[in-house]
């Protein structure tokens, strides 16, 4: 199939804060209508990183066909443009296969790349370059690497963390060294059509309750001893994907730096801050986002009534339904 057909095919998407429920409606949906899951959470690529990461089951993945899921090390490199190329390739097999490709996730820089068909220049490794952020981070603070990236590209920066210095120094290599120089990856697109994308949200203080008790359960289920086989392969718990909510904080528990249930704590107070900044990437008020109530009992029944509306408007390569949106996120 030529890589342009993958522009104007169906395809569905499923956005959303952590916890939201997004696997689990993304599971009902391709066993539904016969589809195939790509990940589009920039953790559940990496091996051993399960518990912490909330990564599909391997019953589930069993049942329904996951992409991007396991593909890497820890210690590996994986960015926007990795996503990018992996994704489309999966999204050319399914529909090969005659499926629909379901990509579900919170990254929202990887989906709204692949859904507005960004073409992102490389950027090659810049070992030196990254020495002098790395030795002006340890000189003068981690934010003073932060604000370089803030005057070089403002909203770049305001998609990451400041305390994630490793992106925050590839991000300032990709916005150097990238070709062709001055242009971003926004300012690049062939845009998909015939796309649907389908939000879950719901009351931030109820979605802040599913994330505790979702810490709670990955504490149940080992995320600790998670952590300590990380650590014991030489994993360094809050660097690259290792920064992660859980991760970084278990790994200062078991450096005896800070109690286990201050851990927890702030496990919890990170991914309430995480799903706060995944709803920069999907707002409320984005007209593209069919936004549904994820604690709602109807919400499978939408969900599928969206999707039957994309893929019959036209047959399967229907156009997309009315969108809807609600409020109950902000």
């Amino acid at each position: 199939m030529p890589p342009s057909d993958i522009r104007s095919t169906p395809i569905i998407f499923i956005v959303g804060p952590t916890a939201s429920g997004k696997s689990r409606l993304a599971m009902t949906l391709a066993r539904r209508f016969d589809g195939e899951l790509i990940n589009a959470d920039s953790r559940q690529v990496y091996r051993l990183m399960d518990i912490g990461t909330a990564k599909p089951s391997p019953s589930d993945r069993e049942k329904v066909h996951h992409h991007l899921v396991d593909i890497c090390d820890p210690g590996d490199e994986f960015n926007l443009a990795s996503f990018l190329s992996m994704s489309r390739t999966a999204i050319h097999e399914i529909l090969g296969r005659g499926r629909l490709p379901i990509v579900a996730g919170g990254s929202g820089q990887y989906v709204w790349g692949l859904l507005e068909g960004w073409q992102v220049p490389a950027a090659a490794p810049q070992p030196q370059f990254r020495r002098d952020m790395l030795e002006e981070a340890q000189r003068n603070g981690p934010m003073s690497v932060y604000q370089q990236l803030e005057s070089a590209a403002p909203d770049r920066a305001a998609q990451l963390d400041p305390r994630n210095l490793r992106r925050v120094i590839r991000a300032l290599e990709v916005f150097h060294f990238r070709q062709p120089s001055g242009s971003t990856p926004e300012q690049e697109r062939r845009p998909m059509d015939n796309c649907l994308v389908i939000g879950l949200t719901m009351p931030r203080q109820e979605l802040y309750r599913r994330i505790d008790q979702r810490v709670d359960s990955m504490l149940e289920s080992g995320f600790v001893e998670e952590v300590k086989a990380l650590a014991a392969q030489g994993h360094m718990m809050g660097q690259g994907p290792l920064s992660s909510p859980g991760y970084r904080e278990l790994g200062q528990y078991l450096a005896g730096e800070i109690s286990l249930e201050e851990a927890v704590q702030r496990t919890k107070f990170q991914t309430h801050r995480l799903a706060r900044r995944q709803y920069t990437w999907f707002k409320l008020t984005d007209p593209r986002i069919n936004w549904l109530n994820a604690s709602g009992s109807s919400l499978e029944t939408q969900a599928e009534a969206l999707v039957r509306n994309c893929l019959s408007s036209h047959g399967r390569y229907g156009r997309i339904g009315p969108h809807t949106s609600l409020e109950t996120g902000s």
